[in-house]
């Protein structure tokens, strides 16, 4: 996906001719892409409880950034074979996110602009909080029906001596309900199927005759069947180890082969009928955080414009696309037809070495005019 700069400038006379200047200068050399970025007018409040609320609103930027990462992260566990086609079910009110993102409109309904910017905020940061609280729900129930199907699955792979043989014995196969005889299931390797066939009646005592036969075979060998008296058992069992013959510790029981498949088919059906409510919420929940996201900016936007050029309130934001080739260019370009609003910054920017005094009381790249990324790439779900 795509990086954005959502940027902002005061909105009299001499800065509405550098936004045209940096439109014409970034168009010409294809710099960029941009658009206007609307955000209406909010109710200011005090310049105190701005400065308070510009540091909450960072932290809210985020944690909503993360939520909404973990989503996009979960879609792709989720789609598992299908993890090519997570990026088109990203979508925000219905529309990719790009289209979002250059046609963005404040929802007035969901966020009153007549409430307090603090009311804004936290409406927005439970939102937030409740979706990762449900995400956390939601996946843990999916993951253990997941793990329990996989833990089954896995049972029914792997070689003759650790799989479940629920799905390769029959009844048939075994003597069952005797007080004397017993059978026992012997994994052979392909290359000793001659000696076990003229050896097992000699391995121990009381071994029926002619009572083998294989049931399975895999890539390394062979299943079979061997009926002797109970009271052999051990001895037939250490003597068909010091003959590379492995005994199954396997005892026929019907009840419980039974239980074994009927759990796997449940586990099977509960997942996919999860499956389908599980990725709806997803994307409906996608778009809700990140619908909310870019409200977050949109504040942030908002707040750092009112703190940066004060009152009245009147600024114009942008959204940038930058072609990804002309970035530094596209830096530049900013700085030079935005650096009368902070000479002291632009100056800083062009020479690194002048040290500014208050411009790294925070992580945030500080320029000239009001900066916030919007990074897309985040939400490739890699």
């Amino acid at each position: 996906m795509s990086e954005f700069w959502l940027i902002s400038a005061p909105g009299d006379k001499t800065n509405l001719q550098a936004w045209e200047r940096m439109n014409t200068v970034t168009s010409k050399s294809n710099l960029s892409s941009n658009s206007k970025f609307h955000i209406p007018d909010l109710k200011v409040g005090t310049l105190d409880a701005l400065v308070g609320l510009s540091d909450e609103l960072g932290k809210l930027d985020s944690f909503a950034e993360s939520v909404i990462k973990k989503i996009v992260q979960y879609i792709g566990e989720v789609m598992e074979d299908s993890k090519d086609k997570v990026q088109e079910n990203l979508l925000a009110n219905g529309v990719d996110l790009i289209s979002y993102l250059t046609r963005f409109e404040w929802d007035m309904a969901k966020y009153p602009i007549k409430q307090p910017l603090k009311n804004i905020s936290e409406a927005l940061a439970k939102q937030v909080t409740q979706i990762e609280a449900d995400l956390k729900t939601r996946s843990a129930a999916y993951n253990n029906i997941k793990g329990n199907l996989q833990s089954l699955e896995k049972k029914t792979v792997g070689n003759l001596l650790t799989r479940t043989l629920a799905d390769i014995v029959h009844k048939e196969d075994f003597v069952l309900n005797s007080e004397y005889l017993i059978t026992l299931l012997v994994v052979v390797p392909k290359s000793s199927y001659v000696q076990w066939q003229k050896t097992y009646e000699s391995l121990s005592d009381m071994v029926v005759p002619r009572s083998t036969k294989m049931i399975a075979e895999d890539a390394e060998g062979g299943l079979f069947t061997v009926t002797l008296f109970r009271k052999v058992m051990d001895d037939f069992k250490a003597k068909a180890r010091e003959n590379r013959f492995m005994v199954r510790e396997f005892y026929f029981d019907e009840k419980e082969l039974k239980c074994e498949k009927e759990e796997l088919m449940k586990l099977a059906s509960d997942k996919k009928q999860q499956y389908g409510p599980l990725l709806r919420w997803l994307k409906v929940n996608f778009s809700e955080a990140f619908v909310a996201w870019i409200h977050v900016k949109a504040l942030r936007v908002f707040v750092e414009s009112v703190l940066r050029y004060g009152l009245p309130v009147n600024f114009q934001a942008m959204l940038l696309q930058p072609n990804r080739k002309s970035v530094k260019r596209l830096r530049d370009v900013l700085n030079v037809v935005f650096k009368h609003l902070d000479e002291v910054a632009a100056a800083s920017i062009m020479d690194p070495g002048i040290d500014i005094p208050g411009l790294q009381l925070s992580n945030q790249e500080y320029y000239p005019y009001v900066y916030f990324k919007i990074d897309l790439s985040l939400l490739d779900g890699s």
